[in-house]
């Protein structure tokens, strides 16, 4: 019951819901325990007694209870519904929210389609549990108390000799309970990697595709999928032990209540009419108790789903806003003061006593083998880590002293893989900044050399994209990415290969349009290609994590290291290459 209870904020406000529920659950439980008494004086008052001319009262009486009925189930069920959608609706919002002030950390080490299937199936079965499976116990304890009441009354000896075998009952479904609880564990989290595997295939099937390894990935997907069918298999052996078991013991009370029972009526201890009302009571007894497997299924299967949600919602937010941040326009001034980081403990640091000046409007290219480095650099300056040693300023004051909000909306960010959502190109671009004049995003769309391509399509700003930018090719997607940028008139300019999938031609016009930009502006430009940063005002040549030279593009060459050596590879050799065609 503890992940019920830290769980309790979401359904518990909710709380009137489920009394009105449990009320009208009262009432259907009351009712349905009437009619075996219904049923004993039909057989002992009127046909026993033939007093038949009293068939139409009971008829009457037995109708109107129905309908009772009728209308107390639709409240009792409306409401426990409404109960459980409400609180989950909370729970839902609380878990996306929840993922949202996570760092890049969490995410590094989660897997889409887990955490997806924690927000679908997970919570869905834990608000089943709320809707119907707390009434449906509650049910259970009301209708064995209800019915064993009016067995009490009509004989107490034959009402302790069927029930002497409950407490074995009883014994069974809580061992069930042990057993089959770690099996749905189990079957949750192989749920959760098979439901990865699903997205991690449908997101990569061009790599996939191209490289023929549509096989593999079938074996992979079959091997996650047989081990869910065992997970499963495992907790249906689980049943199917233990509730043969629980119908035997059952059957052994009402082979005691015919018995004994029968003597009793033989003897004239009890009349035929209460033999038949308890042999319909003790039904209302024994198949809620075999029932409660099932909701114990349930239970089992909610506790588990809401241990994992929990997961979520006490994960660890590493990137803490401070109580006294303040808010405040940018200039643009970036300081790295001798700063180290390590993404993963005991891991060789991605950074390493890095520092440097950048004061507004200057420009500092980043460029270095893959792993080296760069992108860590600008993902420090919007706080998406914390460094390990050191100190990352923005205008002279620590990174962690602004609102993240406030210091994030004032970097503009375009990544060498940008991201796109399934809307239209107008809401794209300006995403960063949604109240945006129409004028102004054309405006964004020109300066990234994007308006041209995007009058072309058949609805202009209008045309909607498909899934990560579908459709469009991967320099349309970035000059896109460009645009939006320039949108949110950022103080703070990353440019992560930003023209890596461009032409030249291409890649000239963006540039001559982000000078544009630039101006007033720092900005950072990871590149390979020395064209896109040779203009800078200062380049660090970065290696495993260390800045081994800087300098501006001319001083570089002279120092004969690695920048020389990147440019002579991007430059002479494709010199020499043009000369020996011609």
């Amino acid at each position: 019951m503890e992940t019920f209870k830290r769980l309790k904020e979401f359904y518990w406000p909710y709380k009137k819901l489920m009394l009105w529920s449990l009320f009208f659950l009262l009432f259907v439980t009351g009712i349905t325990v009437v009619y075996p008494i219904v049923l004993q004086q039909t057989i002992d008052n009127v046909v026993l007694e033939n007093q038949y001319e009293l068939i139409p009262y009971i008829a009457v009486a037995f109708f109107l209870l129905m309908a009772i009925k009728g209308v107390a189930t639709y409240y009792h069920q409306y409401l426990g519904d409404l109960f459980g959608i409400t609180a989950v609706y909370k729970l839902r919002d609380s878990l996306y929210e929840k993922l949202q002030a996570l760092s890049f950390r969490y995410f590094d080490n989660a897997r889409t389609g887990d955490i997806m299937s924690r927000l679908t199936q997970d919570v869905e079965g834990f608000r089943f549990f709320l809707a119907v499976g707390f009434a449906e116990l509650l049910r259970v304890f009301l209708l064995i108390t209800f019915s064993l009441a009016v067995m009490l009354f009509y004989s107490v000896p034959l009402a302790l000799v069927t029930m002497a075998a409950m407490p074995f009952l009883a014994v069974v479904v809580f061992k069930f309970d042990k057993r089959v609880h770690p099996a749905f564990q189990t079957i949750r989290k192989s749920l959760g990697r098979l439901n990865t595997r699903v997205q991690e295939n449908i997101s990569g099937m061009n790599t996939v595709k191209s490289l023929s390894r549509e096989g593999f990935e079938i074996g992979r997907f079959s091997d996650s999928n047989d081990t869910y069918r065992q997970n499963y298999l495992f907790t249906s052996k689980i049943w199917a032990r233990y509730f043969p078991l629980m119908e035997f013991i059952g059957n052994i009370c009402v082979v005691a209540l015919l018995a004994f029972g029968g003597y009793l009526v033989v003897n004239g201890s009890l009349g035929l009419g209460e033999l038949t009302a308890f042999f319909s009571l003790v039904w209302y007894i024994l198949g809620p108790l075999m029932n409660l497997g099932f909701i114990i299924n349930q239970f089992s299967q909610a506790k588990a789903s809401g241990e994992r949600l929990l997961e979520i919602l006490d994960a660890e937010e590493d990137i803490v806003e401070k109580e006294q941040a303040k808010g405040k326009d940018i200039k643009g001034h970036v300081s790295f003061r001798d700063v180290t980081l390590t993404y993963v403990a005991d891991d060789d640091a991605a950074l390493k006593d890095i520092s440097f000046d950048a004061p507004p409007g200057k420009v500092i290219g980043l460029i270095g083998s893959t792993g080296s480095g760069k992108t860590s650099i600008t993902q420090l300056i919007t706080r998406f880590y914390e460094p390990e040693k050191g100190e990352v300023l923005v205008d002279g004051k620590p990174v962690s002293d602004y609102p993240i909000k406030n210091l994030r909306q004032q970097i503009g960010f375009v990544l060498q893989e940008p991201f796109l959502f399934s809307t239209s190109i107008r809401e794209n671009i300006r995403y960063g900044n949604p109240d945006m004049p129409e004028e102004q995003v054309i405006d964004a769309a020109k300066r990234a050399q994007a308006h041209e391509f995007i009058m072309e399509m058949p609805e202009g700003y209008d045309t909607m994209l498909g899934e990560r930018g579908m459709g469009l090719s991967g320099g349309q997607k970035q000059r896109i990415a460009i645009a939006r940028a320039i949108c949110i008139n950022p103080s703070i300019l990353v440019l992560d290969d930003a023209t890596s999938a461009v032409d030249m031609q291409t890649e000239f016009k963006i540039q001559q349009a982000l000078k544009e930009v630039m101006k007033g502006r720092t900005s950072f430009i990871i590149a390979h290609r020395i064209s896109s940063l040779k203009h800078a005002d200062e380049i660090l040549v970065l290696e495993e994590g260390e800045a081994v030279e800087r300098g501006t593009h001319e001083e570089l060459l002279q120092q004969d290291g690695i920048y020389r050596r990147i440019y002579d590879i991007q430059y002479q050799d494709r010199e020499a290459i043009m000369e020996q065609a011609n």
